[in-house]
């Protein structure tokens, strides 16, 4: 007679778990730790003599270490099974930064030059340290924060542009016929130019499969557009929350839409010349 070998799980397979998908533990990676519900970016993975660990920061900067465990974590509600990063493989070339240009190792920020660049909105000009913070501080170039547009003909007569001190400046829905474009208007001159991007938000000049999602939502008109999108994408978080998710997603200019990568390229470039 045959003899038959046997699966020692008996658990029916109707209620076994399918497996979670390993995801890479990159640096900025966000994800919330199903046991506890804690949500933030990966700092670092570390083996230890209990396993491997992966350390996570919340949005007020608090650290904390989990254990790597199967199925441990979650990313938009789903299970993942954290694994180490593979090691980068040494770069052949010249070391590139996040914006795309050679980057200088060890480069000390030179003397701040005169002129400025002012960024309007607090979230653009985060975006804008993030891919270009190596190259202005090469280049000595400081970027201001700018609340609002209509600050900017103060701001620019209090600057007193001149060709050795260029003032560039960055806006929000920078469209044709609109408030910001009659401002921008009155105010550029030879030692000052104003650009823009097309979209309403800032947001939308990341990549939506960079965010991990299909499109950026259309808001309808008299909705706040932000927690609109929020909404409109499953997002139990607040605005702030889903700024850090979204700015965590980018990390070299491949991120982000050309009609901003274009806009900030000319206004370095314009601040930057002889």
């Amino acid at each position: 007679m045959r003899s038959r070998s046997y699966d020692p799980d008996l658990t029916p397979p109707w209620k076994k778990s399918a497996p979670a998908p390993e995801v890479a533990a990159e640096p900025d990676l966000v994800v919330e730790e199903a046991a506890t519900g804690f949500c933030g970016a990966v700092v670092r993975c570390e083996k230890t003599a209990e396993g491997l660990t992966v350390t996570l920061e919340d949005r007020f900067g608090k650290h904390r270490v989990f254990p790597m465990v199967p199925r441990g974590f979650l990313i938009d509600g789903r299970a993942v099974t954290l694994v180490r990063p593979r090691a980068a493989p040494a770069p052949r070339g010249p070391l590139l930064s996040a914006s795309g240009s050679v980057a200088v190792p060890g480069a000390k920020a030179r003397v701040a030059r005169a002129g400025r660049i002012y960024v309007e909105g607090r979230h653009d000009a985060e975006l804008v340290e993030r891919v270009w913070g190596h190259d202005l501080r090469v280049e000595g170039v400081v970027v201001e924060y700018l609340e609002g547009v209509d600050d900017l003909p103060a701001i620019v007569a209090d600057f007193g542009p001149a060709p050795d001190a260029r003032l560039g400046v960055l806006v929000d829905h920078l469209v044709p016929g609109s408030k910001e474009s009659r401002i921008a208007a009155s105010v550029t001159g030879e030692d000052v130019l104003v650009v823009g991007h097309p979209f309403i938000d800032v947001w939308e000049a990341v990549k939506p499969a960079s965010v991990g999602i299909r499109e950026w939502p259309r808001v309808p008109r008299g909705q706040d557009w932000k927690t609109g999108v929020c909404r409109a994408l499953g997002w139990d978080m607040s605005t702030g929350e889903a700024w850090q998710r979204i700015l965590a997603s980018v990390r070299t200019y491949k991120d982000l839409r050309p009609e901003l990568l274009g806009s900030v390229e000319h206004l370095i470039d314009f601040v930057t010349a002889p």
